[in-house]
């Protein structure tokens, strides 16, 4: 937790760095602790428990820029520290565009709480974490004579930060979060060992799915007996939500400030441009209490606001920090986005495959990659082929390939079913005429 002291810490440091050489600094000081217990076939077979405290330090000394970190929190040792990072940042060559943001363009407080963390997490003794990880292996363990192993995990975590910067900004944040997963190997024919997982998430303990994780995570293991690759062919594609920000993943990330200033992404010159097709709406949406991802302001400072990212097909914003905003010479914006959400439609995810005569679910990605200049990409899928609505047979050892532009402009339909825990809110969606590759 951030206290008084550590916030006093903090400034002592930002005026420490300003009144022995510094023209302009940011200090971030920060703490958290995180546990996991493992389980393997109804063994503890790994703890983990650890904390950390640190402070870094941004310098921006007579035109150059330098970033440090230490976890000695003691004054005379962080003199010694600062003064050191000064020193060193002096070595550095000449960046004019390193600054810190405009002043304006910070968030101000005056925001309600966020609500991003659970008051009970110090409350948690180790022996309910092990007793939550062992019910999700007992789920799986001796439910299937095929079963090779059973395993499962808790994990916790809690971070504190406080925020403070030369020309006028301070913030604190503060967050928790608590997990559970299990997974399943089975002897299938010959050699194939399939295996599948399930896990959940929350910020809050009490809110955190705690049954039937073991239960689906074998089921999903089980449907996997039989995988084969089918012949290739162009197909609708259904997308699980489990799944389905992997395909918007590569469109952030052309859209990220660096790859615009490097001019690596097929994004390039499109601003207020359609791109993807006229039912593709993607918000960012950072102010959402009890939301993975919300947050007020950005590493640097700069307050988040709810806005399109694509509206209507149409790109409407890129993520741009304040080193590539005045690189290019243009707008900063918000460094990353908080929490992506599109428009739901009315179907889950059996209402979509029941829509498909004939095509394929994906349930999984296996590799691949993407060409961040031309925006073509192959990935390895597994999933099931339906016929007449129905899941008939499952696959895998097949590539889905094309361009992410080509793919996002032949959306047909989204589903109403996005994880609530994940920062990116993407339903099951639905693509037509995706190629597959297998025989």
């Amino acid at each position: 937790m951030i206290t008084n002291t550590h916030k006093q810490l903090a400034q002592w440091a930002m005026d420490y760095a300003l009144k022995n050489g510094c023209q302009a600094a940011r200090i971030n000081l920060y703490n958290g602790s995180n546990s996991s217990f493992e389980i393997r076939d109804m063994k503890i077979d790994r703890l983990i428990q650890a904390s950390e405290n640190g402070l870094s330090i941004n310098l921006f000394v007579d035109g150059r820029f330098g970033s440090f970190s230490t976890n000695r929190l003691d004054k005379k040792e962080l003199e010694k520290f600062i003064k050191n990072g000064i020193d060193s940042t002096r070595y550095l060559a000449e960046d004019l565009a390193r600054t810190l943001p405009d002043a304006s363009l910070y968030y101000k407080g005056g925001g309600s709480d966020l609500q991003l963390y659970d008051s009970k997490f110090d409350s948690l003794n180790p022996d309910e974490k092990v007793a939550l990880a062992m019910s999700v292996c007992d789920e799986i363990a001796g439910k299937d004579s095929r079963l090779i192993s059973a395993e499962s995990s808790f994990s916790d975590q809690n971070s504190f930060g406080y925020m403070v910067a030369s020309n006028g900004f301070e913030g604190e944040s503060s967050y928790s979060n608590f997990s559970l997963s299990g997974s399943a190997s089975i002897k299938g024919e010959s050699d194939a060992r399939p295996e599948s997982y399930w896990s959940e998430s929350s910020l809050f303990y009490d809110t955190l799915i705690k049954k039937g994780i073991g239960t689906k995570a074998l089921e999903r293991t089980v449907a996997k007996l039989g995988q084969q690759k089918i012949a290739s062919a162009k197909l609708p594609m259904v997308l699980d939500f489990m799944n389905s920000s992997r395909l918007l993943s590569p469109l952030i990330s052309a859209l990220n400030g660096g790859a615009i200033q490097q001019r690596n992404s097929f994004l390039l010159d499109k601003l207020d441009r359609k791109v993807l097709g006229g039912n593709v709406t993607f918000m960012d949406e950072p102010h959402l209490p009890k939301a993975s991802g919300a947050r007020y302001f950005d590493r640097e400072g700069v307050a988040t606001k709810k806005m399109p990212v694509f509206e209507n097909g149409v790109l409407k914003t890129y993520f741009i920090d304040t080193y590539n905003a005045n690189k290019l010479g243009t707008a900063r914006t918000i460094d990353s986005p908080s929490i992506l959400t599109m428009p739901l439609g009315n179907k889950d995810l059996d209402g979509l495959v029941a829509s498909i005569d004939k095509g394929i679910l994906v349930t999984g990605f296996n590799g691949g990659n993407s060409n961040s200049s031309t925006g073509d990409f192959s990935f390895g899928i597994e999933g099931f082929l339906i016929e007449k609505g129905k899941k008939v047979k499952p696959v895998n050892e097949m590539n889905i390939t094309g361009n992410l532009l080509t793919v996002w402009n032949n959306l047909i339909e989204a589903g109403n079913d996005p994880r609530l825990s994940s920062s990116r809110r993407i339903p099951s969606l639905v693509f037509d005429k995706v190629d597959f590759s297998g025989m």
